[in-house]
C-alpha cells in the first residue's frame, strides 16, 4: 500500500479497519491501525498508521495518517506526517500538508 513492507502487510488483508463500498459513517473516526475506506465518511478521520482512501470513496472531513494513498475525494484538510501517494482518480478539496 505505501513501501514494501506496509504493501506485504495490506495485501495480505492486515488492515485493522475496512469501510466497504455500501458503508456510510457520520461522526468522528479515530484509530491507532491501518485504514481502508472504499465508502462514505463525515466527519474527521485520524489513525496514527495508514490510510487508504479508494476511487470510490467520498469523505467529507479533515483527515490525519502517518502516511496516506489517495484515489477518491475529500473535502477537508489532509495531514500526513510521512509519505502522501496521489492517485490520477484523486480529487482533493482542502489543505494538504505531508512531508
Amino acid at each position: 500500500m505505501f513501501n514494501k513492507e506496509s504493501a506485504s502487510k495490506s495485501s495480505s488483508g492486515m488492515a485493522e479497519t475496512i469501510i466497504g463500498p455500501s458503508i456510510k459513517v457520520k461522526g468522528d473516526f479515530h484509530g491507532d491501525g491501518d485504514i481502508i475506506i472504499e465508502g462514505s465518511v463525515e466527519g474527521e478521520v485520524k489513525t496514527k498508521a495508514n490510510l487508504e482512501v479508494g476511487p470510490s470513496a467520498s469523505i467529507l472531513a479533515n483527515i490525519s495518517a502517518y502516511s496516506a494513498k489517495i484515489a477518491g475525494v475529500i473535502e477537508g484538510d489532509v495531514l500526513v506526517e510521512g509519505y502522501l501517494e496521489l492517485l490520477n482518480s484523486a480529487k482533493i478539496t482542502g489543505n494538504i500538508k505531508a512531508e
